[in-house]
């Protein structure tokens, strides 16, 4: 479903300009796709950074009261204060379908002792463009030390196919390593480095009571 938000058209372009509007809590945009002519807009800042925290947000703009469907394509961080700095948007319709990463969610807990280690923390898709899943979930309920989960083997959302090599593993099953070393060990290890003196060796035997 397409989050709606109001888009203000942009004259205005630069470093400098995109600054400016980033300093009034607002983003800058470009729209692009069907062979349409780029437009450059800016978005609110507080209203699309809620929604960008999930992925392949689907956008449905107002702007200038023109309605655009849109997909989010490329998002623009700052690398040390990860605040957003531009977009790219490409435009969709409905029927359209478009190849995205999905994100994979584990659902249940495997059987007692066991760890499920996520190999594929994601799946590439084709679906439609307005319906785009949020996440894929992957059932882990009781699987067993060795158990695997293929791209193959995961369940997709209707109409969605899978562009992901099938082969691809998702999930496996696994018992984690426990620490073999015995206290013998242990003890020997730090008999190994401790100091015996010699019978009648003062300097050896001030050493021994200064290291304790």
């Amino acid at each position: 479903m397409a989050e709606k938000l109001k888009a203000e058209t942009r004259t205005v372009f630069g470093k400098g300009a995109a600054r400016k509007i980033r300093a009034l809590d607002k983003i800058p945009a470009v729209i692009y796709g069907h062979g349409t002519e780029t437009q450059h807009v800016t978005l609110p800042g507080h209203e699309t950074a809620l929604i960008l925290r999930k992925a392949n947000a689907l956008l449905e703009l107002d702007i200038d009261g023109a309605t655009q469907t849109v997909l989010v394509k490329d998002v623009q961080r700052d690398p040390v204060r990860q605040i957003i700095e531009h977009l790219d948007l490409v435009i969709v319709r409905r029927g359209e379908k478009v190849q995205v990463d999905v994100p994979v969610r584990l659902e249940g807990e495997s059987f007692a002792g066991t760890i499920a280690n996520l190999d594929a923390t994601s799946l590439l898709l084709e679906v439609e463009a307005v319906s785009i899943p949020e996440a894929i979930v992957v059932d882990i309920e009781g699987l067993e030390e060795g158990a695997q989960v293929l791209a193959s083997d995961v369940k997709l959302p209707e109409g969605a196919e899978l562009v992901t090599e099938p082969e691809t593993l998702v999930v496996g099953i696994i018992v984690p390593q426990l620490d073999l070393t015995t206290d013998a060990e242990e003890d020997t290890a730090e008999g190994e480095g401790d100091v015996v003196p010699e019978e009648g060796d003062g300097d050896a035997e001030a050493k021994a009571e200064d290291s304790e």
